[in-house]
């Protein structure tokens, strides 16, 4: 058999030309997907900590968000080969025409899971076997669009099993309230990719692809305001049952401003506003964070 012209073995094979479409592949020039990763990830690790984290937990976990985010698009990309040449909006994506191979993808994707995996071997042992699952979760996620219109939740499950890690890491345990935590951002991410899902939704619908956004129809506004006021609500109990003060709340009332700010936007569903919504969210988590944090340094407590 002959090599392959995007071979890295074959003679002539110009990294110069590759790496850059590695980059494009990872999202390396789009960032908001590391964020929304980043955030609960933060808050969690400070929230397990009492105040700042261990440096070295804290390191692990920043890289390792980097890692398997990066690794998640490479994965998403493969699985839905077939559908993005068909999308507008995802149609000049490496794999979609051509410019990395399959195999390619797939090298990239299993080499960055490995560092993410040889990182968590510097933790402890119930983060490690944690860490099993959220490479299933990682793995598995991109294919479920085209059997069931609930990929948005299961993304949820994904972008969150950095909380239960992050807990375990420092406490060696994992409370209910990671878990109430945990709750509170599978409602987020189920939202903020429901307003992904509707920018894409009449391509989707064409291509036989399946999401929130299909399935909620007409009734999308309306579940996006349930899925954002349980997240709301969630990330107050959260504020209460961890006796956090008056700094986490200005930042989760900031928080709810950037949420109102999306539906005032986007309740047109024109493409473009719910992408604007969408990217809002880097907002939503970062004003939680610095709540957080700011709570915490003022009256620091282990949890």
């Amino acid at each position: 058999m002959s090599a392959s012209p995007r071979d890295p073995a074959r003679p002539g094979f110009d990294w110069r030309e590759r790496l850059p479409q590695y980059w494009k592949l990872i999202r390396g020039d789009r960032p908001i997907g590391t964020l929304l990763l980043l955030w609960p990830t933060a808050w969690a690790l400070w929230l397990a900590a009492g105040g700042w984290p261990p440096v070295s937990i804290f390191l692990i976990f920043m890289i390792g968000v980097w890692l398997t985010r990066s690794a998640g698009c490479v994965i998403n990309d493969y699985a839905d080969r077939w559908l993005d040449p068909q999308v507008a909006r995802t149609r000049l994506r490496p794999l979609a025409t051509g410019a990395v191979s399959s195999r390619e993808a797939l090298l990239v994707f299993v080499a960055m899971m490995l560092v993410a995996f040889v990182l968590v071997l510097f933790t402890n042992r119930l983060t490690v076997y944690l860490s099993v699952v959220a490479v299933i979760l990682a793995a598995s996620y991109p294919f479920l669009k085209r059997y069931t219109y609930l990929p948005q939740v299961y993304l949820g499950l994904a972008f969150g099993w950095g909380i239960p890690m992050a807990f375990a890491a420092i406490q060696g345990t994992v409370p209910p309230l990671a878990w109430l935590l945990f709750l509170g951002n599978l409602l987020w991410t189920t939202g903020y990719d429901t307003w992904y899902a509707m920018v894409d939704r009449e391509d989707d619908l064409r291509a036989g692809a399946k999401s929130t956004a299909i399935l909620f129809g007409d009734a999308d506004l309306v579940a996006l305001g349930i899925l954002y006021g349980g997240f709301l609500l969630t990330m107050f109990l959260l504020g209460q049952r961890g006796m956090l003060g008056v700094n986490y709340l200005v930042g989760l009332a900031v928080a709810a401003g950037f949420i109102a700010w999306q539906f005032a936007i986007a309740r047109d569903r024109r493409p473009e506003n719910c992408f604007r919504a969408f990217l809002a969210n880097q907002w939503v988590g970062l004003a939680i964070f610095l709540g957080l944090a700011l709570d915490l340094a003022v009256t620091p407590h282990p949890l």
